[in-house]
């Protein structure tokens, strides 16, 4: 796993062993990258299930100002803790049930990375979260990856949906 552009393009990650976590892969992250790179220059984010943390660390190297990171796992944010220290970045890491964070988060995200286990069904819930909380700045994006044919929850409109492979990705935004 590495980083793919930007000021960190080439470096290596820290990743997990074994098959337990489904990391995104380079092929998806690399298209996903190429939707967002207008999005990212400046934007604040927030990588819900941050695990090894690829994807905050993808938009930090592409010019974002912050990205929030969040796992309930602290094997995930040890691991995103290595990878912040090898690219000498300094961010906030929340060890949190997603629900705690949403609950808990201050301000409004440009992006809102949601990549839970694929085996959770847990977009309605994640998007009620988000809009009850406001915290989607006007023009930002949920993007949600999961295996699972989905309708927008009530509040979102899907602005955009890629397959690879089994992955799916969904670009929501709030209706307004």
């Amino acid at each position: 796993m590495r980083i793919i552009a930007g000021k960190y393009r080439g470096r290596v990650l820290a990743e997990f062993k074994g098959e337990a976590v489904r990391p995104t892969s380079d092929r998806v992250k690399e298209s996903l990258f190429q939707i967002l790179t207008p999005k990212l220059v400046g934007a604040r984010v927030l990588d819900l299930f941050c695990g090894s943390g690829a994807l905050g660390l993808e938009c930090l190297s592409r010019g974002a100002k912050e990205v929030l990171f969040n796992d309930i796992s602290a094997d995930s944010l040890a691991l995103l803790r290595k990878n912040l220290a090898k690219l000498g970045e300094r961010c906030t890491a929340t060890n949190r049930d997603f629900r705690a964070c949403l609950r808990s988060a201050e301000g409004k995200f440009d992006l809102i990375f949601s990549d839970p286990p694929y085996k959770d069904d847990l977009l309605p819930e994640i998007c009620a979260l988000v809009n009850e909380r406001r915290l989607l700045a006007d023009g930002g994006l949920l993007i949600h990856e999961s295996e699972r044919e989905e309708e927008p929850p009530a509040g979102f409109e899907l602005s955009d949906v890629r397959r690879y492979g089994r992955t799916k990705i969904c670009f929501l935004r709030s209706k307004p």
